[in-house]
């Protein structure tokens, strides 16, 4: 895929969505810490359903270590693996405490030394929390990056890294998000629904999905990509 191509299919997606966020629901960088960790192997759906209950309980690293894993486990119940996360959420919080201050880090090796955050979440953080351009490659990036041609990878690594060296700067804040959001909702993993994608004529997956096997509430064309979650993001880019 060739570099006009690539700025076209931004320039569609910020157009469609200018300020982009994620659907995990919070209000500090803590509870956005927690909440990407928990969101692992889990919808978000699952998530919020489960933090809805346990931020207005325990939202601040202490108050998690005193409320300890046998306290935090019955309210994430509805989050797979709990059991292993209810640990990661107490050692991680206790750990902001001891080297922190209790304050969420801006470096990528002081996230990632805490337990349960691997690069994937630690990149959510630099990105939403600390403003940097990083991208966290998930399933959804990864099959669009893929399918569409935009930045194919065997690894989400090497995806991550196609990615970074790819997306025009004046969209790299934002990139993930566009992404996820259009693999979650339109570039589906059983059937994309192509009939109805903003950048169909710029992907270059050879098998679109024709429009007479979308279902028929499928077909309708959407004005955008998703509605912003309502969370504070930056200006949408200049197309430069």
């Amino acid at each position: 895929m060739n570099p006009a191509r690539r700025r076209a299919i931004f320039r569609r997606l910020a157009e469609a969505n200018p300020e982009p966020t994620t659907e995990l629901e919070y209000s500090t960088p803590f509870e956005l810490l927690i909440a990407v960790v928990l969101s692992a192997h889990t919808t978000d759906r699952s998530v919020n359903a489960a933090t809805s209950k346990l931020f207005p309980v325990a939202n601040t690293p202490q108050a998690l270590v005193e409320l300890g894993v046998d306290g935090l486990r019955p309210y994430l119940k509805a989050v797979g693996l709990y059991n292993a996360k209810a640990r990661n959420v107490v050692d991680l919080s206790r750990l902001l405490l001891e080297r922190h201050g209790g304050n969420v880090p801006c470096e990528r090796e002081a996230l990632e030394a805490l337990p349960g955050v691997g690069r994937k979440t630690a990149n959510v953080i630099l990105n939403i929390v600390c403003g940097q351009p990083t991208i966290a490659v998930d399933t959804h990036i990864f099959r669009v990056a893929n399918r569409t041609g935009l930045a194919p990878g065997k690894t989400p690594l090497a995806v991550e890294e196609a990615l970074l060296e790819v997306t025009p700067r004046a969209y790299l804040l934002n990139a993930h998000h566009w992404l996820l959001l259009h693999g979650r909702y339109v570039c589906t993993a059983r059937l994309p629904a192509c009939p109805r994608c903003i950048i169909r004529d710029l992907c270059e997956y050879p098998n679109k999905t024709p429009p007479k096997l979308l279902p028929a509430a499928a077909r309708s064309e959407l004005p955008r990509e998703r509605p912003s979650a309502g969370r504070r993001r930056r200006p949408p880019p200049a197309d430069v």
